[in-house]
């Protein structure tokens, strides 16, 4: 090994060698052992990356999935075949008890058919498999948290717009009745 060639030069030559030789050794150790630090941890961040790749194939073959068995119970639903489904035919595959765990399973609670479907609806009184879709998948997980807490700051925004609406109206010194209404009304009583 290395001391066998560093003792010559160190004896006979002269022992300030023996400095530079322990500086060499400890520079190169230190190198490979960066480097095999370097090759291990190369190797385990691209493990990571293909598993971070796998969980966004996974979660998007799984997408797929949901979205094919949302199809099939459209389709079941849609018992006239015309591409929509009426409160009707909605509330008849409900009823179905294997829809009802499907749809617990998808993380849809359906404890009032006709509210559910009011929420998909846009006010035709069917929905199309377009709204379908959109309104499961809105109404499903993460989605759902964030619209409630959206129609809450709404709420809020809409009850505070009516304080202020309500704070001028009394300061106009209005009552609810409005001033030539409240001045008729008294003089029909008497």
């Amino acid at each position: 090994g290395w001391p066998s060639y560093a003792r010559p030069v160190v004896e006979e030559v002269h022992w300030g060698y023996s400095i530079f030789f322990i500086f060499y050794v400890s520079v190169v150790v230190f190198a490979v052992t960066r480097i095999i630090t370097a090759l291990f941890l190369k190797d385990t961040l691209q493990v990571a990356a293909n598993d971070a790749d796998m969980m966004v194939q996974e979660s998007m073959a799984s997408k797929a999935r949901y979205s094919e068995k949302l199809r099939e119970l459209f389709e079941l639903a849609d018992t006239t075949g015309d591409g929509y489904i009426t409160l009707e035919e909605f509330e008849a595959v409900c009823r179905i008890p294997e829809v009802h765990t499907y749809f617990h399973l998808l993380e849809l609670e359906v404890q009032e058919v006709a509210a559910l479907f009011s929420m998909l609806d846009d006010g035709e009184g069917y929905v199309s498999y377009t709204e379908f879709m959109r309104g499961i998948f809105r109404l499903k997980g993460q989605a759902r948290s964030m619209d409630v807490i959206a129609v809450m700051r709404d709420c809020h925004e809409i009850n505070e717009r009516c304080k202020r609406l309500e704070d001028k109206w009394n300061a106009c010194g209005l009552d609810g009745m409005g001033p030539q209404k409240s001045g008729t009304m008294r003089r029909q009583k008497s």
